[in-house]
């Protein structure tokens, strides 16, 4: 059976511009942990109900993992990788540390991710807006407290919008 044809995009992730040839039906979770080695973005279901695989696609969280790569041409893809500045950690990724929302850390960027798009939203959600945010990212770790907590401090801190 033949491989469709390669097709020339642009891809803009993490405020850096990628010109690269990808088959139409190849993911955008592909794309970023196979060719451009951004492993941040983990790999779960491949069927977008965990999101572990969730990436900022124009400042909304979407799975990767049912994105084809096409459809992020020309627009901004934020993952994990493209929150923290000059090694220091997003406030967000620093409450996650701060509050010990973090165990195996397979879920982690991917909250982490929906909680930035929820902050830079709204950034002094109530419990409901942070669980009803977070309830496409499943976590077998942590049982959600320490996640929402750390959430509402990043928020409440004044640290979140940037």
């Amino acid at each position: 059976m033949n491989k469709p044809a390669k097709r020339l995009i642009s891809l803009k992730i993490n405020g850096m511009e990628y010109e690269m040839a990808v088959r139409p039906n190849r993911t955008l979770l592909e794309v970023l942990r196979e060719d451009l080695m951004l492993t941040g973005t983990k790999e779960g279901c491949d069927d977008g109900s965990c999101g572990s695989c969730t990436v900022l696609l124009d400042g909304s969280p979407v799975r990767s993992c049912l994105l084809l790569a096409v459809e992020a041409e020309n627009r901004e893809v934020t993952t994990i990788e493209g929150l923290a500045e000059d090694e220091k950690l997003h406030p967000i990724q620093q409450a996650f540390v701060d509050h010990g929302a973090i165990q195996c850390g397979y879920c982690s960027p991917g909250m982490i991710l929906t909680a930035k798009a929820l902050l830079d939203e709204n950034p002094e959600p109530s419990e409901q807006d942070i669980l009803h945010a977070i309830s496409g990212n499943l976590c077998r770790c942590t049982g959600y407290n320490k996640i929402v907590t750390a959430i509402k401090a990043a928020g409440r801190n004044g640290k979140e919008g940037d």
